[in-house]
């Protein structure tokens, strides 16, 4: 059955929508990503003998604390703009931290202009591991001082994701963009995702606007265990519901990211993570960041978390390509405006307190869908706002239709029912932010 659509748009004159041409600066940001620097860096990462969080933070030479000095040497080097630093925390004794131990997360923040406050972050981890394990019993255990002595080269786990944050950092820190990118290569994630934990708590803490998480860890191979190459696409998990600010971040990054690196396929996939796997860009969701992972549709299980996890076993040319499409996203929704708010507050008659929900009706006819939304911030290059749809069941937007500079939408016959809405905000030179959903909201504001 086809599903006709009319529409009215009220209170504004209609205005032409911005071409979905291609950005020449996004389209330059993609082209100077250097395989070459990128396999640079994964050798450097590899050349440390181990980075496990419980090696050497002195040694010279060896372990977790001579990578880090390195990647904050590295990073200072590329632009005078990027505030480097180390994020340093005393972390006790706890589930899988085996003792107390000092964490160093490294980051670099490029500061915004226009939309300073909201952050896109950019994000891998430099920690390695190399899992020994001893009999104990009838039973194989980690042998925990052993994993700690062992070399743990890591290299597509995770030097892969830190040498594609470095490689971004060296290129996007040479322009500038109206939101602040933040690089940060994350320590302890093999431990328990702790270093991303506890910045993702801080900001959370701190109320801190974060637009995106782009998390990289896995993208420094395209040969699997079993045989199989997969060299033109990578995975991009996005926790549930359907709708979830991580969610429609994971459809942008498909929508922009494929339309400036097309000879690589983002494959979405609706969950989490993989089966009994965790990584960095949970604890940004779980705090209500939206955030995403990429990872290589061809893992090779037999070299993660042992010693032929090595720059022998890896592609720097496939890490390249996932860095290509980070620095396409990242560049486009860094120079986007923000998403409009859909959200309306009112007071909810049961239990008296102001309740959240979105902004959408049924119109005076009761049989229209009419969506009411806001401008956020004091963006002086808007074009407008366009409104998109999708069947309920449908992973990615069917439609759009440009509203230009109004805030109000209607579709004449439309049961808000049955399918799913939303807008976008676009300026003049076709940047879009990502699209802000009407969905049920059951929460309360204190």
């Amino acid at each position: 059955m086809r599903l006709t659509i009319g529409f009215f748009l009220a209170g504004f004159v209609y205005a032409q929508a911005p071409m979905k041409a291609l950005h020449p600066r996004v389209e330059k940001i993609v082209e100077e990503v250097s395989a070459e620097r990128v396999g640079a860096s994964m050798r450097r990462l590899e050349s440390f003998g181990t980075r496990n969080l419980f090696s050497s933070l002195t040694d010279a030479k060896r372990g977790v604390g001579a990578a880090a000095r390195w990647i904050k040497e590295e990073l200072a080097s590329y632009s005078p703009r990027l505030q480097v630093r180390i994020d340093e925390h005393d972390v006790k004794k706890a589930g899988r931290v085996i003792r107390d131990v000092k964490l160093w997360n490294v980051v670099a923040v490029l500061p915004g202009t226009t939309q300073k406050d909201r952050q896109v972050l950019i994000t891998g981890h430099y920690d390695s591991l190399h899992i020994v394990r001893k009999k104990v019993g009838e039973l194989e255990r980690m042998d925990q001082e052993a994993t700690v002595a062992a070399d743990a080269p890591g290299v597509s786990d995770d030097a892969s994701g830190t040498a594609a944050v470095m490689e971004l950092a060296r290129v996007l820190s040479q322009y500038e963009f109206e939101k602040t990118l933040v690089f940060v290569a994350f320590s302890g994630e093999e431990y328990g995702l702790v270093g991303s934990g506890l910045y993702a708590r801080r900001a959370a803490a701190e109320k801190a606007t974060i637009d995106a998480v782009l998390n990289n860890d896995i993208i420094g191979n395209e040969l699997a265990g079993n045989g199989r190459t997969a060299g033109a696409a990578v995975r991009v998990f996005s926790e549930d519901p359907i709708d979830s600010p991580s969610r429609t971040l994971a459809r942008y990054v498909k929508e922009i990211g494929e339309r400036y690196v097309p000879s690589m396929r983002v494959d979405l996939v609706f969950r989490a993570d993989r089966f009994g796997r965790g990584g960095d860009h949970t604890p940004f969701d779980r705090a209500g960041f939206p955030a995403v992972r990429f990872t290589t549709t061809a893992e090779f299980y037999a070299n993660q978390h042992s010693a032929t996890d090595t720059f022998a076993n890896a592609s720097p040319a496939y890490t390249a390509k996932v860095a290509r499409l980070n620095a396409a996203v990242a560049a486009a929704l860094a120079w986007a405006p923000p998403p409009p708010d859909v959200l309306t507050k009112s007071k909810s008659v049961i239990t008296g307190l102001e309740t959240v929900g979105p902004n959408l009706s049924r119109g005076k006819s009761g049989y229209d869908a009419l969506l009411k939304w806001k401008e956020q911030g004091d963006v002086t290059d808007l074009a407008g706002f366009a409104v998109v749809w999708r069947e309920s069941v449908s992973p990615y937007w069917q439609k759009e239709f440009w509203v230009g500079p109004g805030k109000e939408f209607r579709l004449a016959d439309v049961s808000i029912d049955d399918i799913v809405l939303g807008v976008k905000a676009v300026d003049k030179e076709g940047n879009e932010s990502p699209v802000a959903v009407y969905r049920i909201v059951p929460r309360l504001v204190p």
